[in-house]
Formats: C-alpha cells, structure tokens, sequence
C-alpha cells in the first residue's frame, strides 16, 4: 500500500551510495563537461546514454506496473537475460583488445543506453542488462560495471524527481515517514556493498555465476507457477 514512498526510498539510498563511491568520477566528469580534463567526451556520451530509458519510461510507465509485472514474465526474463550473460562472457573471452572506460565509443554507449529501456521490464536488471551489453560491445568487465553504474546517477536522480513532484507521493511520504527513511538506510548500505562487491569481484570473475543462479531462481518461479 505504500509502494511510491518505499520506491523513492530506494531510490535516493542507492542514489546517495553512487555519490558517495564515484564522487571522484563525477568531479573529473564536472570538470571534462567544463573543458578542463579529458572527460567531456566521456561526460556526453552518459548524457546522452541517459535519454532512451527517458523516453522508454515515459511511453512504458503504465505497462511496467501493471501488465509487466506478471511473475511469469518475470521469470522468463531473469532466464533469458542469464543466458544473454552467459553468450557476452563466451564472446568477451575471445575477444582480445577490450576497451577501457575511457576509450568507450558513442556505438558502445548508446547500446548500453538501449539496454536501460529493456531493464524498464521487470526480471531483466538494469545492471545486469548493461554490464552484460557493454561486455558483448566490447568493454571490459570492469569498465562495463563502472559505466553501468554511472549510467545509473542521472537516471536515478530523474525518477527521485518525478515522484517527489507529484502530490501523491508527496502524501505517502509524508504518512509512511519510518518506512521512508528505514528505506533510504537499507538501501544506501545495500547500495554500497553492491558497487564495491561486483566491481572487486568482476575485477577477476565472469558474470556466470549471476547468471546460474537466475535461471535457477527463474526456472523455481516456473514449476512453483505450473504446480
């Protein structure tokens, strides 16, 4: 009953926890849209990274809290993203020159932008959608995390805004206050533990693992659907 308040809780945790661990990042970033380092075309290229899943959510709003959220579905896409993971990771594996976060080409920035709008569906995971589509791009493991994560800021910022401007979330925040903030806590340390964890075990590990236990998990949903 009180999903928007919790939903924007959530989202000014994580929102916090990516300032606070890539404040450096976004400081260079500040600096490149300014002229002043070599970060400008970097700094664009997430501006304009941003834009689909800004049009996606506006045109698929309605759908993603209503038809999209059948656990069926939901399902299904944890599986089907697993085995896109799965196909990037062979792929990366034979590729020889990888690109590094600064070297990231508009094609390659703009397909992970792409993949914000697919992870408008739940089941699909906005991380694991774009780290696995900057993976088959060509990025890295690690540049592909931490370009997600950016990625992550402006889009996170857009939807704290859109609810904090409506009236009714105003009111269900101002009524669930104790949900609200123990939501910002759980989700600004969950947040931080989840960017250090995968960008350090990324660093030496493949997303296979992530991708074994959601077709586990999906294929569960499934059999617990059909019984």
């Amino acid at each position: 009953e009180t999903g928007l308040a919790f939903d924007v809780a959530i989202h000014i945790g994580t929102f916090i926890a990516l300032i606070c661990y890539f404040y450096k990042d976004i400081y260079n970033l500040v600096l490149g849209v300014l002229g002043k380092n070599d970060q400008k075309r970097l700094a664009w290229l997430l501006v304009f990274a941003t834009l689909p899943a800004v049009v996606g959510g506006y045109l698929l709003q309605d759908l993603a809290e209503s038809s999209f959220r059948s656990p069926a579905l939901v399902a299904i896409n944890m599986i089907w993203v697993a085995v896109a993971m799965i196909v990037a990771e062979s792929y990366s594996s034979r590729r020889k020159n990888k690109t590094t976060l600064s070297n990231t080409s508009t094609k390659q920035g703009m397909a992970i932008g792409f993949a914000q709008v697919v992870a408008l569906v739940p089941g699909v995971s906005r991380s694991g959608s774009t780290i696995t589509v900057g993976i088959f791009s060509g990025l890295d493991r690690v540049s592909a995390t931490r370009f997600s994560f950016l990625l992550a800021i402006p889009i996170t910022f857009g939807a704290i805004l859109k609810v904090l401007t409506s009236s009714e979330g105003v009111s269900q925040i101002s009524s669930e206050t104790g949900v609200f903030l123990v939501g910002i806590l759980a989700a600004f340390a969950s947040g931080i533990f989840a960017i250090r964890f995968l960008l350090k075990f990324l660093a030496g590990h493949s997303l296979n693992i992530f991708a074994y236990y959601r077709i586990a998990l999906g294929a569960v949903v499934l059999l617990l659907l059909a019984i």
